[in-house]
């Protein structure tokens, strides 16, 4: 009988490689595309689970509500990856607080109203 440890490998061997530290690179533009086909295939299916269920005059709004929460979680994602996106194609950083004027990013000053866009914060409140 021989014998083989959790790994596969046989004792006295070493198979294991040093584990990868680099972080996957990810395309935003493609999982933008696979979210908005999971999106597009997820509203189909709740459509026409819902349409069956009508015909037959019998809706589970418990199944209905769980695939819905489902689609909600792809439409969330998708939305922050339109959003990551939009703001890595424009260059901005952020809105002003005070007029919704996009700035980018070491902005000071609003370009639009001309408003601080950072808080200013007084010597004493900063405690050491």
């Amino acid at each position: 009988m021989s014998y083989s440890n959790p790994t596969g490998s046989t004792p006295g061997t070493d198979s294991q490689a040093a584990p990868s530290h680099e972080t996957p690179s990810i395309d935003l533009a493609q999982r933008r595309d696979e979210l908005a086909a999971r999106f597009a295939e997820l509203q189909c299916d709740l459509g026409g689970l819902a349409y069956e269920m009508a015909i037959r005059n019998h809706v589970r709004v418990e199944v209905l509500v769980q695939r819905a929460a489902i689609l909600q979680d792809v439409d969330a994602e998708l939305s922050e990856v339109e959003r990551i996106l939009h703001l890595e194609e424009t260059g901005t950083a952020g809105s002003c607080a005070s007029c919704g004027a996009p700035h980018s990013s070491g902005a000071v000053y609003c370009w639009q109203c001309a408003r601080p866009l950072l808080e200013h914060v007084s010597g004493d409140s900063i405690s050491a």
